[in-house]
């Protein structure tokens, strides 16, 4: 059955279809991305709109890289190696 309310069965569904929801897309629509920036949205408003699997899903198809440190969710809009001072 389909629970589109049920945040796991968003998570399952997010590799099975080329649907992006309308949230990730503004969110990956910011000027940021465009200018190799960095967009940083909490988790709880990630989970809330959509989910950890579809910002990680299309970070990847962009080559970006996505961090988590806190409550953050952190995605560097950049294909370059990352270095972690401390």
């Amino acid at each position: 059955m389909c629970d589109l309310t049920n945040p796991a069965w968003r998570r399952h569904h997010a590799v099975m279809s080329d649907y992006v929801p309308p949230w990730v897309k503004q969110m990956f629509s910011a000027q940021a991305v465009e200018h190799g920036g960095v967009i940083r949205r909490s988790r709880a408003d990630v989970e809330k709109h959509a989910s950890l699997d579809w910002v990680i899903k299309v970070a990847k198809e962009r080559g970006f890289h996505v961090i988590e440190t806190g409550d953050q969710v952190v995605v560097l809009c950049n294909e370059g190696g990352i270095v972690i001072h401390c």
